[in-house]
């Protein structure tokens, strides 16, 4: 979307998709000159220019947990990535042993526990049926049955020792990698192959902080933001907080407010000069005329006509304007010509938006 700026008291206006009827002039001199537009149909969009910096809300510094050399460097600056995305790992084969390993201890742990489960079973099955050998006495089976219950205690207490000496060996494994913890931008990289590791910063270029009036601005408007260092570069946003509170710079009213990037965009840096075009409203499909063509106050809007060789005087219903063109709700019909106003009448009796 190419952007326009243009000035007027209060905000900045931008126009989408707008198709102007073509200037005609009519009479043979100066003085008889007239200047038409056609009333054409087109889209019309409200924007509010917002000025402000970009501000990184998530920074994480990331690093290896465990000492040892890079093997893999899987992202490179301003690269984008996702929540969990693995972005380096390190030359462990020792911590993959040790997973190996514990693992293979649960396994066996796991074995004990049902052997000694099962040796507690048969011992309550001696202690009912009055032993399997003769002459055994009672309190014989119930000190068997308790031997065998302590024995399936310790094995499921070996178990839980096994289970947890692999969750060690899978976290020291976990930190020879350096996982993406959000969705962000991979602003710097101070690891490379082959060497000892240090750190890496991963920024989420999704905070946008407004500094200028915002008072018509409301939560989840959609805008567009572009950068001065990325000539070119458009990001979608939206409104997710506007300020209560007011501040005042140089005896000028205005309310922070936050807009966030739905994308992520090589390049961007914590602090960056910003500009976002907030769409306060939009009408599509609409019957347009230029600002110049209407005449009158804004109470009681009205424009020439030209209906053959003769002028119309005729008043007409307003809706949206975006400082260049006002959407016209009544009065007028698509592909009327509409007069323009002599230089000395926009001077002096020109609408005023």
């Amino acid at each position: 979307m190419k952007r326009k700026r243009i000035l007027i008291i209060t905000a900045c206006v931008a126009v989408i998709g707008i198709v102007l009827g073509i200037a005609l002039t009519r009479g043979g001199g100066p003085e008889g000159t007239l200047t038409t537009v056609n009333v054409t149909r087109g889209d019309i969009v409200k924007t509010v220019i917002v000025d402000g910096n970009l501000e990184m809300p998530n920074k994480a510094y990331l690093s290896f947990g465990i000492t040892g050399t890079v093997t893999e460097v899987l992202v490179e600056e301003g690269a984008n990535v996702t929540k969990d995305q693995v972005l380096a790992r390190l030359d462990a084969p020792s911590l993959e042993s040790s997973v190996h390993m514990a693992e293979l201890q649960v396994d066996i742990a796991k074995e004990q526990v049902k052997s000694a489960r099962a040796q507690y079973e048969i011992a309550l099955i001696n202690l009912d049926e009055g032993g399997s050998l003769p002459g055994e006495s009672e309190e014989v089976l119930e000190l068997r049955v308790d031997m065998a219950k302590a024995s399936w205690e310790t094995a499921k207490t070996n178990l839980e020792i096994a289970e947890l000496n692999l969750e060690s060996a899978e976290l020291n494994l976990e930190k020879a990698e350096i996982i993406a913890p959000f969705d962000g931008l991979v602003a710097d990289i101070a690891i490379t192959e082959g060497k000892e590791i240090t750190a890496a910063m991963l920024a989420s270029p999704s905070g946008f902080i407004d500094e200028i009036d915002v008072a018509v601005v409301e939560i989840g408007q959609a805008a567009i933001i572009t950068f001065d260092a990325l000539p070119g570069e458009e990001v979608s946003g939206k409104v997710v907080f506007v300020s209560p509170v007011s501040t005042v710079r140089a005896g000028v009213i205005s309310y922070a407010a936050t807009i966030s990037l739905e994308d992520n965009v090589a390049g961007l840096r914590d602090g960056m000069s910003a500009t976002a075009e907030v769409i306060i409203e939009r009408r599509d499909d609409v019957l347009l005329i230029p600002n110049r063509a209407i005449r009158g106050t804004l109470e009681n809007p009205q424009v020439v006509v030209l209906v053959g060789e003769q002028q119309e005087e005729r008043e007409i219903t307003l809706g949206l304007t975006d400082g260049i063109n006002t959407e016209v709700l009544s009065g007028l019909e698509e592909g009327e010509e509409v007069v323009l106003p002599a230089a000395q009448e926009r001077q002096d009796d020109f609408f005023t938006m």
